[in-house]
């Protein structure tokens, strides 16, 4: 009898992850280069995927609000640096355009190759997850925990959060969270912290002992997930299980999370409005120190000062 119980404690998740290998999509992404020490994710929230196209005053078609590249190095923590969507970056083949730019003109592709030429990292896996499928996740979790520290009733994301400090979010509350960004004194630097929060609180919730054994809210837990992601061509259920470890131990007191260096939340260059202008002195360094370990764990970047 309990050689028997073991062998279903073993077959469901090894059953479940197949049937979670088989509904991932793949698409195009990775550019060939050469690879560069550890591994590396680029993880993309898209509007498109989810909720058909959206049009901006810059860019038309396909947009992507949320950019991170996660790097677990051979040794040294683990980091996850949020890029910034209106960063102002070169973008091959096109001149110098906000880093949104590259997704909505050339998809994860032409995205993977201008992430990769801003930090020296070559893309391992790419992962592009919908909007709408952020929402279905956290209500497949019963949703999440979620603080704020000041209140907010945002009509542009939809954001009411009537007091500071925590409360359960549900899967639209989340989302809206991920998203606010004008009533943020922070802008994209604060929302950026609110997403990877948001990611945080969800693996946290994943990992919690009453999911292992509820077998039904795996099942939709699964479901809601596969639904609105896409991976990159040889990207499979085992990799995004890598991708989770990384996540969790950037996150972690032992890990590194923040942006790249910046200087400037409202650069003009003309021609694209307002952009995010990053450090280019302090820009080498910071990737070398981020793809080779030697980077302390803590916080990094966030808004530059003033003057």
């Amino acid at each position: 009898m309990l050689v028997a119980l073991l062998v279903l404690a073993l077959a469901w998740p090894i059953g479940l992850a197949l049937w979670a290998d088989g509904r991932l999509e793949h698409v195009d992404a990775l550019s060939g280069a050469a690879g560069t020490p550890g591994t590396t994710y680029l993880i993309a929230g898209s509007d498109s995927r989810a909720e058909g196209v959206i049009e901006d005053a810059e860019t038309q078609g396909a947009r992507t609000d949320t950019i991170m590249l996660l790097h677990q190095p051979s040794s040294g923590p683990a980091a996850l640096i949020s890029l910034p969507r209106d960063s102002y970056v070169a973008i091959p083949g096109n001149g110098s355009n906000k880093l949104n730019a590259a997704f909505a003109w050339g998809g994860p592709a032409l995205l993977v190759q201008t992430v990769e030429q801003l930090s020296g990292l070559t893309v391992d896996h790419y992962v592009e997850i919908g909007f709408g499928g952020v929402q279905g996740v956290v209500d497949a979790l019963g949703g999440v925990e979620l603080c704020l520290d000041y209140v907010v009733d945002d009509a542009d994301s939809g954001l009411v959060w009537p007091a500071p400090g925590c409360q359960v979010a549900d899967g639209f509350t989340a989302l809206a969270f991920a998203r606010m960004r004008h009533a943020d004194p922070e802008g994209d630097i604060g929302r950026a912290g609110r997403q990877q929060q948001l990611i945080s609180a969800v693996a946290g919730s994943v990992a919690q002992p009453s999911l292992l054994v509820n077998p039904g809210r795996q099942v939709s837990l699964v479901r809601a997930g596969t639904d609105a992601m896409a991976v990159s061509d040889g990207t499979n259920v085992l990799d995004l299980g890598r991708l989770a470890l990384a996540f969790r131990a950037a996150t972690g007191p032992e890990g590194i999370t923040g942006t790249p260096p910046l200087t400037s939340l409202d650069y003009r260059p003309g021609g694209v409005g307002s952009a995010v202008r990053l450090d280019e002195e302090q820009a080498p360094g910071f990737w070398a120190a981020i793809r080779d370990g030697s980077l302390p764990a803590g916080r990094v970047g966030g808004v530059p000062p003033v003057g």
